[in-house]
């Protein structure tokens, strides 16, 4: 049995992230702003802490209320001891409850299909359905970017890619991590966009490190929505809004998108035609794309 592609729209303006270790913190995500809640049980929890925190956050996803947000957790890195009870004991628990989980330090697609792997093994011996828990891959190495095409491609049930600044700034040597890291990163970055996109899946920028400089984080974050970027990460609840607006339509885009969808829909039914020309611009049906996630976004913001 594999699991099944999953085809609807994904809404992935902000992902907030927080310690697995904490219950209060993980409530506080859970009532967020945030499009994807994260509970952390890599790099947030000291090694002291990383078996324990596999009940807090069963506790959490059992207990809390997290409305419309998609509920993740982030498992240790596929190389270490912890990776495979992290899964099976979070799973099993409270598998039902899970909508994803975000993979760290993922270098191919191995890393990949060894996690739906052993999810699709825990789905079978529960009796949960194959395939409902997305994957999210973090590139976060050098040896991760080249091979981001194949990491994309590598599973149904791979739903986005996420770029991890700092862990790749570590691994290339480099010491950006702040206002000029689109420069520095460019590469990277559009790799990972064009991966995702190519793989018909999100694309997810890192955090800002600065995360009580909130022009800091509305920089970074627009900047990311302007290179083709679904959304970013946030460790620092305050991040969210700024997040939120820059990966959010205005409401002329709003209004375009809708002006744009009617007279496509007008003209192929009255005009059978497939193309048509609004403000000087072609419109055809892959531009549709971009105006129906557009729609897609302000429905999730309730702007609709």
């Amino acid at each position: 049995m594999t699991a099944e592609p999953r085809r609807e729209t994904l809404i992935r303006r902000s992902e907030l992230t927080c310690p697995g270790h904490s219950l209060k913190m993980m409530t506080k995500a859970a009532a967020s702003d945030a499009d994807q809640v994260i509970f952390d049980l890599e790099d947030a929890c000291a090694v002291s802490q990383k078996e324990g925190a596999r009940k807090t956050v069963i506790e959490a996803l059992t207990t809390l209320d997290f409305g419309p947000r998609i509920r993740a957790f982030r498992p240790n890195g596929p190389e270490t001891r912890f990776f495979y009870r992290d899964i099976i004991e979070v799973v099993e628990a409270a598998g039902q409850l899970v909508d994803c989980i975000v993979l760290p330090k993922v270098n191919g697609p191995e890393d990949v299909a060894f996690a739906d792997r052993l999810l699709t093994q825990i789905e079978m011996s529960m009796g949960f359905a194959v395939g409902r828990i997305m994957l999210e891959a973090l590139i976060e190495s050098a040896e991760a970017v080249l091979r981001a095409e194949a990491i994309a491609r590598s599973s149904p049930r791979l739903s986005g890619l996420i770029f991890g600044l700092v862990d790749f700034a570590g691994d290339i040597g480099a010491k950006e991590l702040g206002a000029e890291q689109f420069f520095y990163y460019n590469y990277a970055k559009a790799k990972v966009i064009t991966s995702a996109r190519a793989a018909g899946i999100t694309a997810m920028d890192g955090v800002t490190l600065a995360i009580k400089d909130l022009d800091a984080c509305k920089r970074d974050a627009e900047m990311a929505a302007r290179m083709g970027f679904d959304g970013k990460w946030a460790v620092y609840p305050p991040q969210l809004a700024v997040i939120n607006a820059a990966f959010t339509p205005t409401a002329e885009e709003i209004a375009r998108a809708r002006r744009i969808m009617e007279a496509y829909a007008s003209a192929g039914a009255e005009q059978g035609v497939g193309a048509l020309v609004i403000d000087d611009e072609m419109i055809d049906a892959a531009s549709l794309r971009v105006e129906e996630k557009r729609l897609a976004i302000a429905r999730r913001a309730g702007l609709l």
